[in-house]
């Protein structure tokens, strides 16, 4: 897991994306693998599907070839690989996540219902599904504010301690401090609206933060109970930051209910990159709310992900793969 990957998308490429992807593989280490894939006709022999699919093909050419240009006009000695794949994008880049340490994408604000049943949606099904941290690129970081700020939201549970220990791992990586939110929203019940149970959120705050200061002295946290609606608390908090973390916690039986309603409603609201955090596959098996470790090394005390995480050789994903790796990735060939 030595790679992040960047699915480009041929209908219109998001530059956002793109830069903070090529700025993030710098920072981490990584190698940068573009992956545009072109999805299946659906009409079998009919001549004008076969056009059209054609045609897609040679825009997907022609996007990977620009995306792999800008990358090396930003970072000329980042190590890219390239690769075109045929299938439905949102399966393509969720295979490749089992083997990624992140996986980037941007926004084509696509309406509710397009998201949850069009075959173009990528966002949702993707960051519903994928085994690694997804960075959905909505709106550009804000690098231009001081002091640099990674907004996380903390709840309590499993998946938010998760999404502490990589947003605290970002925060050091980035050298920005971390400003972890506890939204509480209002409730019909008075005796839950007082003082007391203001009391009882903060108290819940600092034990889900307890212990990280002395695995970051470097990172500077501040603790928030706001209250609200928590799509519209988490929002606001983090108008001005580099980006907001959130775990990933819903169930169900498809992409959007699998989700859960903050982070659905995250997608459609975050001013800054949204980033979602899976729990580590082995607290789902175990149902284990242990501190998440991104390295997956297992020899460090301190999870951070800025560490290639593994070199073992990666799988294609599921479709046809358009071309071979040659050499590949850890030679820093480029492969057009």
């Amino acid at each position: 897991m030595n790679e992040m990957v960047l699915g480009v998308d041929p209908r219109e490429q998001s530059v956002p994306a793109l830069v903070w992807a090529a700025d993030e593989a710098v920072r981490r280490g990584l190698v940068l693998r573009l992956v545009v894939a072109v999805p299946p006709a659906h009409d079998g022999l009919r001549y004008d599907a076969l056009a059209r699919q054609s045609a897609l093909g040679i825009r997907a050419e022609s996007a990977i070839a620009n995306a792999e240009d800008l990358v090396r006009e930003l970072h000329d000695g980042l190590r890219i690989a390239t690769e075109r794949v045929n299938g439905v994008p949102a399966t393509v880049l969720r295979d490749m996540a089992q083997h990624a340490a992140l996986v980037v994408v941007g926004s084509r604000r696509l309406s509710r219902p397009a998201e949850m049943f069009s075959e173009s949606s990528v966002v949702v099904p993707l960051t519903a599904r994928a085994d690694c941290p997804v960075v959905v690129v909505r709106a550009p970081e804000h690098t231009a504010v001081y002091p640099p700020t990674v907004v996380v939201g903390v709840d309590g549970s499993a998946s938010s301690q998760a999404a502490v220990a990589f947003a605290l791992a970002e925060a050091s990586l980035r050298e920005a401090r971390l400003r972890a939110v506890w939204v509480w929203p209002r409730s019909v019940l008075a005796h839950d609206d007082g003082e007391g149970g203001l009391a009882e959120r903060r108290r819940l705050l600092a034990e889900s933060l307890a212990g990280w200061a002395e695995r970051y002295p470097d990172v500077a946290i501040s603790q928030e109970v706001l209250r609200g609606h928590p799509v519209e608390q988490l929002a606001l908090a983090s108008q001005e930051s580099l980006s907001l973390v959130v775990g990933r916690r819903g169930r169900g039986g498809y992409s959007g209910m699998r989700l859960g309603s903050t982070v659905h409603g995250l997608l459609h609201r975050a001013p800054c990159p949204l980033i979602t955090v899976p729990l580590p596959q082995r607290e789902r098996r175990t149902a284990d709310p242990a501190w998440a470790d991104w390295s997956r090394s297992g020899t460090t005390d301190r999870p951070g992900p800025t560490a290639p995480l593994g070199t073992g050789a990666r799988p294609h994903p599921r479709g046809t793969v358009g071309r071979e790796d040659a050499p590949g990735p850890s030679e820093g060939s480029a492969e057009r």
